[in-house]
């Protein structure tokens, strides 16, 4: 009897797993930014979110960080919305958790 999980099951248990210390570290690494206003929110949703990472989400927050410091600071205060490949529920998810951060401090 074969017991493998299917491709995309397998795949998607992957991008669900959540990141480990050295990923995290990386992650953390890549996203400092050099507007403080979006150092602000970077650094509140790590702090709220951290441990509960998964690799889906660190793939959006890498993809939010492709961008420059004025797009990323429109996208996280509302004044556009995400276009393109940004266009993804998982960037959206992961842009909603920045902005939550926001609305708590």
């Amino acid at each position: 009897m074969n017991t493998a999980p299917h491709p995309e099951q397998a795949t998607d248990a992957a991008l669900n797993a959540l990141l480990d210390e050295r990923a995290l570290s990386k992650l953390r690494w890549r996203c400092r930014r050099g507007l403080l206003e979006n150092d602000l929110f970077i650094e509140r949703f790590f702090a709220r979110y951290e441990s509960g990472l998964t690799v889906r989400q660190a793939d959006a927050l890498g993809l939010l960080m492709d961008l420059s410091d004025n797009d990323l600071l429109d996208l996280l205060l509302g004044r556009k919305a995400p276009q393109d490949d940004l266009a993804r529920d998982d960037v959206t998810r992961v842009l909603g958790m920045l902005r939550a951060t926001r609305q708590s401090a």
